[in-house]
């Protein structure tokens, strides 16, 4: 549900089965404005249009209902990622992983989580260990693994495949951000979000092919 969709639709007509949800968007806002200590559950109710009660419903606290955000808007997204990078070349998997996870990164659901999990985490020892463990833990293994199929496959040198995973979610996220105050920076102001993810992807597989004619001959722009 998107946040069209929030302001368009009058909340209370909304069905029982799509209140989850409906809370799950509304404790997006009201983190992104309050923060995660400053976020208080009627206040995340009166933004979804229901009591708070319900929200005790679905969700015992706010630390619930972060997890279940967490879920929604950032696990589930590696889990498609997983399926769909079942099929093709290390190359072409890796490409395709580095356009979603833009995608991702670019969207407003990663602006709030991405200052809730630096600036309030460490806060919630529980929340950090599970975010550590569902969202970080998990994408590197999965491009660790496709990098690790790179180099079996004579496409990549041989590297370690957890530190380049690491390297690529630290080059990701930094451009993310920094694309996302690129009015500050007018020298680059007029950077498209699709140059630099092109740019991006050659670099990083220029840093991991083993022979150029590979990487010239596999790679495509999707």
């Amino acid at each position: 549900m998107s946040y069209s969709d929030t302001t368009s639709e009058p909340r209370w007509r909304r069905r029982p089965e799509e209140r989850p949800r409906q809370l799950i968007e509304a404790a997006l806002e009201v983190f992104g404005e309050h923060g995660l200590a400053g976020a208080r559950l009627e206040d995340i109710a009166k933004r979804a249009g229901v009591s708070k009660g319900t929200i005790y419903l679905y969700f015992p606290n706010k630390e619930a209902l972060f997890r279940e955000m967490v879920r929604q808007k950032v696990i589930e997204e590696i889990e498609a990622a997983e399926q769909r990078l079942a099929t093709g070349t290390p190359t072409e998997q890796l490409q395709r992983f580095m356009h979603g996870y833009w995608t991702f990164l670019r969207s407003p659901a990663f602006g709030t989580i991405y200052r809730l999990v630096h600036g309030e985490l460490h806060h919630f020892p529980d929340l950090a260990q599970f975010y550590s463990r569902e969202v970080i833990q998990r994408g590197i293994k999965l491009v660790a693994e496709i990098v690790r199929r790179g180099a079996a496959t004579g496409e990549f040198r041989t590297v370690d495949p957890t530190v380049a995973a690491r390297m690529l979610g630290s080059i990701m996220v930094s451009h993310a951000v920094w694309c996302s105050r690129r009015t500050f920076f007018t020298h680059v102001a007029d950077e498209t979000d699709e140059q630099c993810i092109d740019a991006i992807i050659d670099f990083y597989l220029h840093a991991l092919r083993a022979d150029p004619s590979v990487f010239d001959a596999g790679t495509s722009r999707t």
